[in-house]
């Protein structure tokens, strides 16, 4: 059997546009190498710090990892959060309701941009029609 042999050596590399990199949540490799050593070394208390900091808990979890029945961990078992408000909700309440949160394009070529605050009340119409 032959193996497969790569006959391209790219060596190029291709910086970002100088906007997207100021917005960047990572400001580059010292950064990322840093966020990665903080992960390898404490991955629960990284975890734990990246969950309370990104997410809104409505009941805040007290264990990170729940391995006690391996292969089936469980991760922040005892708290309790809406996925809902935390992809729309919290960004409508920070100010960003008039943010595009969807850019739909149809097969026709028809892009539809949706905000988070219209995403946010066609939701809550949805939701309330459920009830």
């Amino acid at each position: 059997m032959s193996a497969i042999e790569s006959v391209l050596h790219e060596t190029r590399q291709f910086a970002p546009p100088e906007a997207l990199e100021k917005a960047a949540t990572i400001s580059g490799m010292p950064a990322y190498r840093a966020l990665a050593a903080e992960a390898e070394q404490d991955y629960e208390g990284f975890w734990a710090r990246l969950a309370r900091e990104g997410l809104t808990w409505h009941k805040p979890f007290t264990r990170v990892l729940d391995e006690s029945n391996a292969p089936f961990y469980k991760w922040f078992d005892d708290g309790e959060l809406n996925a809902s408000y935390n992809c729309l909700d919290r960004h409508v309440e920070a100010g960003n309701g008039e943010r595009v949160a969807i850019i739909f394009e149809a097969d026709d070529g028809t892009v539809t941009r949706v905000t988070y605050a219209d995403l946010l009340a066609r939701v809550s119409r949805f939701a309330n029609a459920l009830k």
